[in-house]
């Protein structure tokens, strides 16, 4: 992928290692960290093995120098109380962007740090900006997780909604009729039908027998539960 993931000062080693594991995840691997906490990104490397995410991630003194390389540099805000001076997108229109760019030259996602976000001179290095839409009372994302959203809308393909299911076999109608007959005969058997409402109750369970859509695999499974069923009732 031509996307480069940056975190700007990131403090929390289960955040960083979060990020490293959702990269992987998404197919993402190039990992920029810009003026990371020393210590947690060595417990980070400790504490998912050194991926290869986290084996191949550069550190940088400065965000111009981890965007430099880039076409396109895009950082994450949850807007908060702050005045923005850039253009903002939501996650959907943002993720698509982006995918399309990427089809061409590098582009850089930025994520800032866990307690302040992207500064004024962080953000002043960025084309726009990108918010996951999150509730007005708790806008703000942990840091793992708001990478592992941001790059699953950017990797989707909406395509796929409409993707046509699977081609199954459904079961024939004279299968579904010996599994009716032998609940039918079944339930009687246990009292659970009795005369005066047996033939409503029997067309119930045809009813409800079809609203399953069963494959022609599942009415072989029902038809073999349901024999063994009455025999073991029955002996």
């Amino acid at each position: 992928m031509n996307l480069r993931v940056v975190l700007v000062s990131p403090r929390n080693p289960l955040n960083i290692g979060a990020a490293a594991r959702a990269m992987s995840n998404f197919g993402c691997l190039d990992l920029r960290l810009v003026n990371a906490y020393d210590v947690a990104y060595r417990e980070a490397k400790s504490a998912v093995n050194a991926s290869q995410v986290l084996q191949g991630a550069r550190e940088y003194a400065t965000v111009a120098q981890a965007v430099a390389d880039c076409a396109l540099v895009v950082g994450t805000t949850s807007i908060g109380h702050r005045a923005l001076e850039h253009p903002l997108r939501r996650l959907e229109l943002g993720g698509r962007a982006i995918a399309r760019k990427m089809a061409s030259a590098p582009v850089a996602l930025l994520f800032g740090s866990e307690k302040f976000g992207l500064s004024n001179d962080d953000m002043s290095h960025c084309h726009w900006l990108m918010r996951i839409p999150t509730r007005a009372e708790h806008e703000s994302m942990n840091l793992g997780q708001a990478v592992a959203v941001c790059l699953y809308e950017i990797a989707r393909n909406p395509a796929a909604a409409k993707a046509k299911p699977e081609v199954t076999v459904e079961a024939r109608g004279e299968d579904m009729e010996r599994i009716t007959q032998l609940m039918k005969e079944i339930l009687e058997h246990c009292e659970y039908i009795h005369e005066r409402t047996g033939e409503s109750m029997y067309l119930k369970v045809r009813r409800q027998l079809r609203r399953t859509h069963m494959t022609a695999q599942d009415a072989n499974l029902w038809l073999g539960m349901l024999r063994k069923i009455k025999w073991k009732l029955l002996s």
